[in-house]
């Protein structure tokens, strides 16, 4: 099997789809690797690193596209990529497809693409393998975007994320108890916040109790709690995904005006169009805007901001399916590896996610 590793065009993204350690695993599993030239050198991964576990450097985006059975990526691709597409090639990428734009899909279609989404890769019990390993990243990161939002010298409230002897710590409400919301929590409890997470499951809930012995506040996630939460919130933390579907809005613009001015709102489920009404997509070179009084960053690609962490991340979660997919081929694959088969999107071109499929609203063309 010939795997190929584009370089990422998405603006202000740095991460790169496999690292060296990882071509090294398809190496030795006999595969061909090309890496378009500089493809990992924004993670800190040299050409020569690649080439030293036998990956071929390949010196242009079309020849990387044009020689590649599979292309793994991160971002989903722009419309300058979709003239790359090679009839009948596989794709494995972050994809969004619900709130991406119609011509992406227009493309993956007419070049009979078979699209396997990151985040629809789920395994039987509910748990999205891919996903998590990137959420962990975003959640840990949530400190530090926050502090940095709550400083006086960027509009913020000017509160000390732990507080001080005779001053209190911020108050962090998160919602979305899953492995991002999970992982911010525990980022910002242990810096001595002040912190409470809502989610719709009792389950969920229990867990964060365990996890943090009764220290963090829990409350079920419906509209009267997140109004209360939302309100006394110096930072809040939206951690809510539906695989494969668009994010429900769970914080409207009647509840922001409720806030502490200059508060924070770190809006993690914008990937999926965003669970806060007045939040829309920033980049990180200009993260965040000031709306209703209140500051939001947005931006679908913060795991970039540590490109090198999150490529590990992404490349180790990714690696177990690049080997079944070289092993057993498209589509056998899909029969060995059911998590696998809930990640296709598309399949040869027709659509077969029916949470991608009901977002879009349209009916499943193939079903697998």
């Amino acid at each position: 099997m010939i795997f190929g590793v584009p370089k990422e065009v998405r603006p202000f993204e740095y991460r790169v789809g496999l690292t060296p350690a990882t071509v090294d695993n398809l190496v030795r599993a006999g595969h061909q690797v090309y890496v378009e030239k500089s493809a990992g050198l924004n993670a800190g991964f040299r050409d020569r690193d690649y080439e030293a576990v036998g990956a071929k450097i390949l010196y242009n985006a079309s020849e990387t596209w044009g020689r590649s059975d599979v292309i793994v990526k991160v971002a989903r691709p722009t419309e300058e990529e979709y003239v790359r597409f090679r009839k009948g090639q596989t794709l494995l990428s972050f994809l969004h497809l619900a709130v991406a734009s119609s011509d992406l899909l227009e493309a993956l279609r007419e070049n009979e693409i078979t699209a396997i989404a990151y985040e629809t890769i789920e395994t039987g019990d509910g748990r999205t393998p891919v996903l998590l390993t990137t959420s962990e990243v975003a959640g840990r990161l949530a400190p530090i975007i926050a502090g940095q939002l709550l400083e006086s010298s960027s509009g913020g409230r000017g509160i000390l994320l732990s507080g001080i002897p005779g001053a209190p710590p911020a108050a962090v409400v998160v919602i979305g108890a899953g492995v991002l919301g999970s992982n911010a929590a525990r980022a910002f409890y242990s810096l001595g916040a002040e912190v409470t997470v809502l989610d719709q499951s009792i389950a969920a809930l229990q867990r964060i109790d365990t996890l943090f012995h009764g220290h963090v506040a829990t409350m079920v996630a419906n509209p009267y709690n997140i109004a209360k939460a939302v309100s006394f919130a110096d930072v809040l933390v939206c951690a809510v995904a539906v695989p494969g579907g668009r994010a429900p809005i769970l914080v409207t613009r009647t509840m922001l005006q409720s806030m502490r001015p200059r508060a924070v709102i770190i809006d993690f489920s914008i990937n999926s169009g965003g669970c806060v009404e007045t939040s829309r997509p920033t980049t990180l070179a200009t993260p965040s805007y000031m709306e209703e009084g209140i500051i939001h960053y947005c931006v679908p690609n913060a795991p970039a901001m540590v490109s090198r962490t999150a490529s590990y991340a992404l490349s180790n979660s990714v690696l177990p399916y690049l080997l079944a997919i070289g092993q057993h081929g498209i589509p056998t694959v899909f029969e060995v590896v059911p998590e696998l088969r809930r990640g296709v999107n598309l399949l040869d071109g027709k659509l077969t996610h029916p949470g991608v499929a009901n977002a879009l609203g349209v009916d499943v063309e193939l079903t697998l």
